[in-house]
């Protein structure tokens, strides 16, 4: 079976056929930094980061390119509300959004384009898009004629023009010849921050954005469009309008993450209901956190509440033990192990992250039988297998990501503890149980539980 995904322009689960063979190119809508982060917004992260580790496995090329949108409405406003460059707030948010990317163990994107190093590709594309009759100049702002494009503006939302509002992008109306067009460009107001244009200084557009960077790095058609369900009206319905208006075929296929809500609201902000990465990796480790974002289906909503977060960690948790306790048996890991069947095809049906993992969970099972067997020939079969699978889904509790490279105090901590365990070895011989407890208990002080098992005494650090 090969890879299918729904794609969301045409409603179906289509095969994937990448526009080069052996090649495949994402596009991916990431942060608008006028904030740090909450879990709704690395949840796309997470769920892309999947995709493209299976297009890996999978034996593409992937090239990831994932954008910043550093100048926007909003930004501007929090720039003013606390008297600082708007630069300031861009690049305050963009770090925090690298810095819980990184935490979570999505690798980095292949290119990371901002949009305020993007305007003379944006100024090419207006150009393109006045000179074919889809853009005109109004007022020093430069407007998309949906109108010009009206027999196909609205295939992605499956919606008609005629039912649809204004694009409510601007107080002065009058500068459009339809209330429903989009500003590709703003012109200069007062206070903002501009860039030269033939019409005359302003800033980007939202939608105009996205098109100029996605081109530049991918090309004029490329593999996939990604983004959040709630992005498909009207940001990439213009995002579409205006690449292929302007000659470009843009997306072969959309697609678009379902969103994490609380009480049945969608996550915002504006909701006060934010769960912003710091404070849930206090909750749990990251890469339990990882494990609950990753483990609903990707075009599912998912209705976050504390039980179900402490439910995905307990879950992680039985996973890693397994790892663990099978690590100290088979030391020599074959990276190349074939993944089971049934886990590729979960992952080549729409990714399908849940089916997957409860592979995983089935093959643990047996990793734990052959385990108390003393099989270690099956036990270095599964371990393989739970591994490599997880490795797909960025959740190994083996890999530096997880092991803290570049940190790691593992070393450090395994010599010291070395010590204590052979002291507490010592005392049991000598029955001297009292002894032995005191150093169990003072090592579980420090955060570190000793577990006793037939190849001896192993620790790790406490959950």
């Amino acid at each position: 079976m090969s890879l299918h995904i729904y794609d969301t322009s045409t409603r179906a689960i289509r095969e994937f056929v990448p526009v080069e063979a052996g090649r495949a190119s994402i596009y991916l809508c990431g942060a608008t930094v006028q904030a740090p982060p909450h879990i709704g917004h690395i949840r796309s992260g997470v769920n892309f980061d999947v995709l493209r580790r299976w297009l890996t496995r999978s034996g593409y090329d992937v090239t990831f390119c994932r954008n910043v949108t550093d100048i926007d409405d909003k930004i501007i406003r929090v720039s003013a509300e606390e008297g600082v460059p708007w630069f300031v707030v861009a690049e305050r948010n963009q770090r925090a959004f690298t810095w819980a990317y990184d935490t979570l163990g999505c690798l980095p994107p292949t290119v990371e384009p901002r949009a305020t190093g993007h305007v003379p590709e944006m100024i090419t594309l207006m150009e393109r898009l006045i000179e074919r009759g889809h853009a005109y100049a109004s007022g020093g702002d430069v407007y998309f004629d949906v109108r010009s494009y009206a027999d196909r503006y609205g295939s992605l939302s499956n919606q008609k023009l005629e039912n649809m509002r204004g694009a409510g992008d601007t107080d002065d109306e009058s500068c459009k010849r339809d209330s429903r067009d989009f500003a590709l460009w703003k012109g200069e107001k007062p206070g903002e921050p501009t860039w030269p244009t033939p019409w005359g200084p302003g800033r980007p557009g939202w939608h105009l954005e996205c098109s100029a960077m996605a081109t530049k790095y991918l090309g004029p058609t490329f593999d996939i469009h990604g983004g959040g369900i709630d992005l498909i009206f009207p940001h990439h319905e213009n995002e579409i309008a205006q690449s292929q208006a302007a000659g470009d075929g843009f997306a072969r296929n959309w697609m678009h993450n379902g969103m994490l809500k609380i009480g049945a609201e969608k996550m915002s902000k504006s909701l006060g209901n934010s769960l912003l990465i710091p404070e849930m990796v206090q909750k749990v480790r990251p890469v339990e956190l990882r494990y609950y974002l990753a483990g609903p289906h990707y075009r599912s909503s998912i209705e976050y509440s504390e039980e179900a977060l402490q439910e995905a960690a307990a879950a992680y948790q039985r996973i890693e033990g397994f790892v663990t306790r099978a690590a100290e048996v088979i030391h020599d890991v074959d990276a190349d192990a074939p993944l089971p069947q049934a886990f590729a095809d979960a992952l080549d049906d729409d990714l399908g992250t849940p089916q997957a993992l409860a592979v995983v969970h089935e093959v643990v099972r047996e990793g734990n039988v052959a385990l108390s067997r003393g099989d270690k020939e099956a036990v270095a079969r599964l371990l393989a297998e739970t591994q490599n699978m997880l490795d797909v889904l960025g959740l190994d509790p083996r890999s530096p990501q997880w092991r803290g490279a570049g940190s790691d105090l593992t070393p450090v901590v395994d010599a010291l503890v070395a010590v204590a365990l052979e002291q507490r070895k010592a005392a049991r011989e000598r029955k001297d149980y009292a002894a032995a407890d005191a150093i169990r208990n003072q090592l579980a002080a420090a955060g570190i539980t000793v577990e006793d098992t037939p190849h001896g005494a192993r620790w790790e650090l406490s959950h």
